[in-house]
């Protein structure tokens, strides 16, 4: 109740290690109702009420003044003000910017991992922590518990959430039995079951239970319900006595449990307030019983050290002379915690790290290739059809006998797909059927030359990966082609693009560390014509990777 809190708050304050409560009510903690509303907010932004308290809480820190300006004569909602308004003053803007990449996030995000956020990235568990005091990091921790435990059996629904931990106002209880640590657990009774501590303390036995159920079974096994508990009817009376018996006998047996759990020390407190305490009270039976055993009393205020507000009253006083002889081993002292559980290099910069080697693809060339003919144009497409369809010819057709190139390039294209009409079909036959039949460049589709040739290396201390289109290996000279699809086709080498050089010279790099003995020759091919255009040395003597 609020006694534990308070209890846990002073602790806490006084930097005693503290485990928290073992129960709570989640939906009662001040930083989950802050929470709650947060989530409120972001499901339904025309709630000003729930914004008004979002923004006076920890999260934004809105003052009287600053709350009363913003909401006072506003023509819409507060939402619409705040974001109307968020230049006025660094408050608003930063209240107004985080609302606002919440809302774009709340529909995506799973509860769980907006409530995460916000707590972390976003800085409100330090915000309440600092509002709160440090109690508050326990009920943060159980509401991220609690929107995970809700994920995996119900799905992810911010709305469903908010329904379900409302609806269900269930304790949440903890797990304190880890007795080896150094700290204070503060448990009830039925939580501490099971348990031992050196030093217990009993703070509040002056409290009893009165109530009494309110269903009452006879001997006969009929429910009773009284609806006058102080006058109640004489076939009741027997009942309620024996709820009353029933309920006075578990009330001493868990005060059995609460005195045995000292290993050490118990100490006994209570306080009285202006109403007489109940009789029957662990109080008063523990004062019957230590003082017909004898227990020595004593003065608190005589006893209490400096520096602590005195107690005033008298005290009993049970202690048990050590039998046993105390060992006088030291217990190894404690090292002291490091002010961060971080390494040192945590806090420094990273060096800054060698930029690795960008692969260099010619094929895929930095600079913007011109553009190409779109096959929309006038033609409506015959140029870009005859490009593509000759690129597929210079393709296969060296792979035929010099005799049936004619014949299978025929039948290639009179294929119904490719639409073309018998003057057509016989002017790409003649153009490609040229190229072939070059003097100059026949070894390029002779039995030497191989289509499609993967090039790695390393060159300038970048790595090339491409392809060449057509390599020819053939006594002294190697013949490097390239094909090119580029509309219209450039007619001098003043008008090729020089990335086409830089492409050329990159192959001809590589090739030229493979056979170093040879001479290196590098042409375009160019499949709209088609035309095949040799390119000098001199060109190809500045790679720029």
């Amino acid at each position: 109740g609020p006694f534990v809190a308070e209890l846990v708050r002073h602790l806490k304050k006084r930097n005693v290690p503290v485990a928290g409560v073992d129960r709570m009510i989640l939906t009662e903690q001040l930083a989950v109702e802050d929470m709650m509303a947060l989530a409120q907010f972001l499901l339904l932004p025309e709630d000003d009420l729930t914004l008004a308290s979002v923004l006076k809480g920890p999260l934004f820190g809105f003052s009287e003044e600053e709350l009363f300006a913003l909401a006072w004569q506003r023509a819409g909602t507060l939402w619409a003000a705040l974001r109307e308004r968020r230049e006025e003053s660094p408050t608003f803007r930063r209240a107004a910017d985080e609302l606002a990449a919440l809302l774009a996030r709340v529909d995506f995000a799973p509860p769980y991992e907006l409530f995460a956020e916000v707590l972390s990235a976003r800085g409100a568990r330090r915000a309440m922590l600092g509002r709160l005091g440090p109690e508050a990091s326990d009920p943060l921790d159980e509401l991220l518990a609690a929107a995970l435990a809700y994920e995996r059996a119900h799905g992810v629904s911010l709305q469903g959430f908010l329904h379900w931990l409302a609806a269900g106002t269930a304790e949440v209880k903890r797990d304190l039995e880890q007795g080896a640590r150094d700290e204070v657990r503060v448990l009830t009774v039925h939580g501490a079951k099971g348990l031992e501590a050196p030093i217990v303390f009993l703070p509040d036995t002056l409290q009893m239970p009165v109530q009494t159920p309110p269903i009452l079974w006879d001997k006969s096994g009929l429910p009773l319900w009284l609806v006058a508990r102080e006058a109640p009817p004489r076939a009741a009376q027997a009942a309620l006595d024996a709820a009353k018996r029933k309920r006075d006998q578990e009330y001493r047996r868990l005060l059995y449990v609460a005195m045995t759990r000292a290993a050490d020390r118990l100490y006994i407190c209570g306080w009285q307030t202006k109403r007489a305490p109940p009789a029957g009270n662990w109080h008063a039976l523990i004062k019957a019983g230590l003082a017909s055993i004898g227990a020595a009393s004593f003065d608190f205020a005589a006893e209490t050290p400096p520096g602590i507000a005195a107690w005033p009253g008298e005290g009993l006083r049970l202690r048990h002379e050590q039998s046993g002889k105390p060992s006088r081993a030291r217990p190894a002292a404690r090292a002291a915690a490091p002010a961060t559980l971080l390494p040192e290099w945590c806090w420094r910069a990273p060096p800054p790290e060698p930029a690795p080697p960008k692969p260099l693809a010619p094929s895929q060339p930095r600079a913007e290739e011109p553009p190409a003919r779109s096959p929309l144009g006038d033609d409506r497409g015959a140029a870009f059809l005859r490009g593509r369809l000759v690129h597929r010819l210079l393709q296969s057709l060296p792979g035929i006998a010099a005799g049936d190139r004619a014949a299978a390039a025929q039948r290639f294209l009179a294929l119904p797909v490719h639409g073309l009409d018998a003057a057509g079909q016989q002017q790409i036959l003649r153009e490609t059927l040229a190229v072939l039949e070059h003097p100059d460049f026949a070894p390029l589709f002779g039995p030497n030359a191989v289509a499609e040739v993967p090039v790695v290396g390393l060159i300038g201390g970048r790595a090339l990966s491409g392809q060449i289109d057509r390599l020819v290996v053939e006594g002294s000279t190697v013949l490097i082609v390239d094909y090119k699809t580029m509309r219209p086709v450039p007619a001098t080498l003043a008008a090729v693009p020089p990335l086409y050089f830089d492409q050329l010279a990159a192959y001809r790099a590589a090739i030229a560390a493979v056979f170093p003995d040879k001479e290196i020759r590098c042409a375009l091919l160019w499949t709209d014509g088609p035309s095949l255009m040799e390119i000098p040395r001199d060109r190809l003597s500045g790679f720029r990777a």
